[in-house]
């Protein structure tokens, strides 16, 4: 079965603003080098465990600067409640030095970004849109679940389907100024309602328009 037309799509996707208004990003950070941090540490964790040891980790290191000289155990002491701390650490102190051989600041662009340590297209994504103002359309784990349950691509079928071509299918269906916007909505339906496992289907508000409802 092919994937759902842009009508359904536009449909579903407004049902979805309707019943998600106050989505948005809800890491918390001050500048863009703490954003871009923050981002690199919420992989395979929540927004929210995040935001409860990137305080202690920012006055510890708050520049990238510091956190490229940070001692051998002193950003994993701080993350290891995140999971991956050892790797996540390696990636900061390393992402950090080369941000400081640049100049100290985070670029703002996706060939800039993506060749820091550590940082893929969500990630990057996620920096340039939250930090810049530039569109940009984060698929990640939520993401990628929700529009492949609900056909949004031409990957639905696939186990593992490719991030970066649901970024591209669906940045062809809504205009630049909706891509942010619609990833958080789509982020926080994934975390509250479509969830990998146990999805509240008999409350969800697609209900009746996804192929992927349980029958409750």
């Amino acid at each position: 079965m092919e994937k759902a037309p842009k009508g359904k799509i536009l449909k579903e996707a407004a049902i979805l603003r309707a019943a998600f208004p106050d989505a948005r990003c809800t890491l918390e950070f001050k500048n863009r080098f703490e954003l871009l941090v923050c981002t690199v540490l919420s992989a395979q964790t929540t927004d929210k465990r995040v935001n409860l040891v990137s305080p202690a980790l920012f006055a510890a290191f708050p520049t990238p600067r510091a956190m490229a000289a940070a001692g051998e155990g002193e950003i994993e002491g701080i993350i290891r409640p995140l999971g991956m701390y050892r790797a996540k650490a390696e990636s900061l102190r390393e992402l950090s030095r080369q941000l400081e051989e640049g100049g100290g600041k985070v670029p703002g662009t996706m060939e800039g970004l993506t060749s820091l340590r550590g940082v893929g297209r969500k990630t990057a994504n996620v920096v340039l849109a939250e930090g810049f103002s530039v569109p940009g359309f984060p698929v990640d784990t939520h993401v990628a679940r929700v529009t492949s349950r609900l056909r949004w691509h031409s990957q639905w079928s696939k186990p593992h389907p490719d991030p970066r071509e649901i970024e591209r299918e669906l940045c062809a269906v809504f205009p630049p100024k909706e891509w942010i916007s619609m990833s958080h909505t789509l982020i926080a339906f994934g975390r509250k309602v479509c969830r990998a496992k146990s999805p509240e289907c008999a409350s969800c508000p697609l209900k009746g328009l996804c192929p992927f409802v349980k029958r409750v």
